[in-house]
């Protein structure tokens, strides 16, 4: 992940940091809990934009559903740094993970499963 999005996340943190109002513990779950209102609000956005709240119709864009989802991704990475100060490490061990397990349930065009160095296919 590109260091200037660690560099504003942790801008971010520190100034959450110096403006918090409640105990550290207190603002570590409110952090997190700052998900929850984000994904909401992508859920909200989404209802907009298709519409489907028939008393108000279309009240967002598709673009609105972007901007919201990047909301929840720094929310996200707020709340994982104040978790660690080694957030970046943790986040891209994660990524690599998610990337090997994905890799060992990929399927060639064939249909047929690709073998992995991690997770070879059983003969």
């Amino acid at each position: 992940m590109d260091s200037r999005i660690w560099e504003s996340v942790d801008h971010l943190v520190a100034w959450l940091d110096e403006q918090g109002t409640q105990s550290p513990q207190e603002e570590r779950l409110l952090r997190i809990l700052k998900l929850s209102e984000e994904i909401g609000e992508v859920g909200a956005a989404v209802i907009g934009a298709t519409g489907q709240n028939p008393r108000k119709g279309v009240t967002h864009s598709w673009e609105d559903v972007q901007h919201e989802l990047c909301d929840v991704v720094f929310a996200a990475l707020v709340a994982l740094r104040t978790l660690t100060p080694d957030a970046a490490r943790v986040f891209a061990e994660r990524l690599t993970y998610v990337e090997q397990r994905s890799a060992a349930s990929r399927r060639d065009p064939d249909g047929r499963r690709q073998e992995t160095a991690a997770t070879p296919e059983p003969d």
